[in-house]
């Protein structure tokens, strides 16, 4: 056995220099394809735009409304489906989830959202790249569950809001939101909205989710993902 090691302690020496550099090579390869790559980083970073924008497209009829924006996790939740699965498509690793989600949530903390809205976002992004995580990807039914998770963060702030409207209230107030709007939204508050915001959210994304699946169903199938 120690006489094996030395041969291949000599073996290695009278390598060719351009035979060493290929391995080395070959081994920063199989490193990269283990984690994310600067091309990961970049396609995780204009995925996740694309996101933020379709969740603001869906947001944004009902959030200004103080009767309406009870809803907004709903229509947020209704656009992102499609592009969500493709990038657990093109990334097909961990982290791209939770990256999404996580800055996700740093645009909408600097858009003047309530920290619970951001948190959740975090939080969901995270649980959903570990329910996506232990098909390793391949899963369309988990990687539409990712995206429930996801979209349950958008939920953080009204379930604050129903919690504890008065602490609720003096937060926005100092971010900026109006006292009418507020008192707008306590006066049309009711308490079965948290469970309908929370089961509306998960049927919106389950069925963007299923849109999506469909539309990409040839990306998947080249992916080797299945159902």
């Amino acid at each position: 056995m120690i006489l094996a090691h030395i041969q291949i302690a000599v073996n290695r020496r009278d390598m060719p220099a351009f035979i060493e550099e290929d391995l080395f090579m070959a081994n920063q390869t199989y490193l990269n394809k283990q984690g994310l790559t600067v091309k990961d980083l970049v396609t995780i970073g204009i995925f996740t735009a694309l996101l933020w924008v379709t969740m603001l497209i869906g947001g944004l009829p009902l959030a200004p409304n103080p009767v309406t924006t009870f809803y907004m996790p709903l229509s947020a939740a209704l656009l992102g489906g499609p592009v969500f699965l493709l990038l657990v498509a093109k990334v097909p690793k961990r982290g791209p989830i939770a990256l999404a989600g996580i800055l996700i949530g740093i645009i909408w903390f600097a858009a003047g959202m309530h920290w619970a809205m951001d948190l959740g976002y975090v939080l969901g992004s995270i649980l959903g790249d570990f329910l996506a995580g232990t098909k390793k990807y391949k899963s369309v039914k988990m990687n539409i569950l990712a995206y429930i998770c996801l979209s349950l963060g958008c939920t953080g702030s009204y379930l604050c809001f129903f919690a504890d409207p008065v602490t609720w209230g003096s937060y926005m107030l100092e971010g900026g939101t109006s006292a009418s709007y507020i008192d707008t939204m306590n006066a049309a508050a009711q308490g079965w909205m948290p469970y309908a915001i929370l089961l509306g959210t998960v049927a919106v994304a389950a069925f963007s989710g299923w849109v999506g699946s469909r539309l990409l169903k040839k990306q998947f199938a080249k992916a080797g993902i299945t159902a």
